[in-house]
Parts: C-alpha cells; sequence; structure tokens
C-alpha cells in the first residue's frame, strides 16, 4: 500500500513590493511540498495574518514599513512558536543576520539567489535545521571568535518592542502626530516614549536616532 503523502508546508509569504511576492509565490507553489496560503505587505499586517490563517512557516522580509520583518518575527516567536521563520533580505549584512537569529529566525536567504537558495533555505527550516548563506557562515565565526577573545556576550535588546515601533517611525521621517495616528495612541505618548528612547540610548536627536536605527536594521541605509 502506497504511503498518505505528507501535506504540504502552509506559507506566510511578507514583502511590501507586490512584484516580490508575486515571483516568490510561483517558486513556491510549484513544489508539492510547499503553498502559499497568506500574504502580506507588513510586518503588522503578517502578524494580524497568522491569527486568521494557520501557518507553518512565515517568510519575511527584512525591510518593511509599519513593521519590519526583524520586529514581525519577535512577535510571531513569542505569540506563535509553532511557527517556523526564515528571513528574506536584499542585504549581505551581518547586524542583520544577528538580529534576525536573536528574534527567532531559522535562517536568512538573500534575495539576489533566492531563486536559487529558497527552495532549500525552506525545507531546511521545515526539517528544524538552520540555513545561512556562505556569507552568513563567516560572519557567525568571526563573530564567536571575537567574542571568545573578549569573554563577552551580546547585549540584550535595551528597548521595549513599542520603542523600537516608534524609532522606526521616527528614523522614517514621521511626526509626533503622524506616529501617533498610525499607532492609536496620543502624541504626547509619542514625545514621551521618543524621550525614553533617547535616553536609553544616550542620544541627543533626531539624526542621531536614524543612525542608531540603520545600524540595528530596523530602517534602510
Amino acid at each position: 500500500m502506497t504511503a498518505p503523502t505528507a501535506a504540504p508546508a502552509r506559507v506566510l509569504l511578507a514583502d511590501d513590493h507586490a512584484l516580490v511576492r508575486s515571483g516568490l509565490r510561483l517558486i513556491l507553489d510549484a513544489e508539492p511540498d510547499l503553498t502559499v496560503v497568506a500574504e502580506a505587505a507588513n510586518g503588522f499586517d503578517a502578524v494580524q495574518r497568522l491569527g486568521e490563517v494557520p501557518v507553518d512557516l512565515a517568510i519575511l522580509d527584512i525591510a518593511m514599513p509599519r513593521m519590519t520583518g526583524i520586529q514581525a518575527a519577535r512577535e510571531i516567536a513569542r505569540d506563535h512558536p509553532e511557527v517556523r521563520i526564515l528571513m528574506l533580505s536584499m542585504y549581505d549584512n551581518e547586524q542583520y543576520f544577528f538580529e534576525s537569529l536573536k528574534a527567532g529566525a531559522s535562517g536568512y536567504v538573500l534575495k539576489s539567489v533566492a531563486d536559487r537558495d529558497l527552495l532549500e533555505a525552506c525545507r531546511a527550516t521545515m526539517r528544524g535545521e538552520p540555513f545561512l548563506y556562505p556569507g552568513a557562515m563567516t560572519s557567525l565565526i568571526r563573530d564567536w571568535l571575537q567574542r571568545a577573545r573578549e569573554g563577552s556576550a551580546p547585549p540584550e535588546n535595551v528597548l521595549t518592542p513599542r520603542e523600537e515601533e516608534i524609532l522606526k517611525l521616527v528614523a522614517e521621517g514621521h511626526s509626533s502626530r503622524e506616529i501617533a495616528a498610525t499607532l492609536v495612541i496620543s502624541a504626547k505618548t509619542v514625545d514621551r516614549h521618543r524621550a525614553n528612547i533617547l535616553a536609553k540610548l544616550g542620544l541627543r536627536d533626531r539624526l542621531a536616532l536614524t543612525r542608531y536605527a540603520i545600524r540595528a536594521g530596523l530602517v534602510e541605509p
């Protein structure tokens, strides 16, 4: 008797470019073991979709409006630990890579080679195995050696998820009133959060906040 065929892994695809989502969906849906069941144009919508559709694997673009893929990955890892996470980026950036791993992602795929690596990455992630592109392995080894020499551990996040959300919007050039409308809070609350962020990070102005947000992978350089 023929063994029953396993159901395909259900995939959530989040990218703010519709053409990119369409191309990636064609790649994934052509495989019998993978099927895209939901799409999202930003990290916030991706998190919301997980409450509506059963998903096994979330593929998140790192640089998205409203909420980055890294921020979304943190929320997904916390609220939906059964969902595997794979990050997608056009940047071969060590900071993005390490932040992705800290956020709970199992793998990191460069968009430039997504047609070659994406399927392998999805399958490795679904098997519970990490997927790292060759440059990422070099970064991991270098970071491990550096921390071993210094005898130090990587610093924990100093900002709360809400503060990171506001920092991202500030760095993108939004006013306190615009941020308040987006997050459905008061402008005074936004200003209070911004003051707390500046104090925690030891920074003085919007320009310094923007530079920090770029280094932290919250906005694109």
